[in-house]
């Protein structure tokens, strides 16, 4: 994937998943801590990610004005609460576009959804997920301990109302 051109004036284009889309995303590595969002990192959640019986009308890719694909979205609905999962591609991440790209999957989801509120999880190390998310409006409502990639890990299920 090489860089990514005019980082702070990128337009967010959503697309439903497609196999390309979603092979090339399980490609993608972290560094540090944040390979913990490798989809390698843990065998049943890339299996559930790669499994096309799931996407419909959840699953999105996200390219930027040049068709390159940036970034992707899950959008859990049941009744009026949207649970979000998403990620940027990590050549672009920690660089500014976190709010953006989420304000960008908010817009999308309202359209798609009218949701009345929103939720999500995020591993409390990741700092820099929170407070983008607490940009975005969410609040933290709790902590808790779930088994993935391999451990224990703790999370915090952050909400707000659309």
């Amino acid at each position: 994937m090489g860089t990514f051109g005019g980082l702070s004036q990128m337009e967010f284009i959503f697309f439903p998943m497609t196999r390309s889309a979603a092979q090339s995303i399980d490609q993608w590595h972290y560094p540090g801590i944040y390979r913990f969002y490798d989809l390698s990192q843990d065998d049943e959640d890339r299996l559930e990610f790669l499994n096309s019986d799931n996407w419909s009308n959840q699953y999105f890719s996200v390219a930027n004005e040049h068709r390159e694909l940036i970034g992707f979205f899950i959008f859990g609905q049941e009744t009026d609460v949207v649970t979000l999962g998403l990620g940027l591609h990590p050549d672009i991440t920690g660089q500014g576009l976190g709010v953006a790209f989420v304000q960008a999957g908010l817009t999308f989801a309202d359209e798609q959804f009218q949701p009345r509120r929103y939720e999500l999880s995020v591993a409390t190390f990741n700092a820099r997920a929170i407070q983008v998310y607490k940009r975005c409006g969410f609040v933290e409502e709790k902590k808790f301990v779930q088994a993935t990639n391999g451990g224990d890990y703790e999370f915090v299920k952050m909400s707000r109302l659309a």
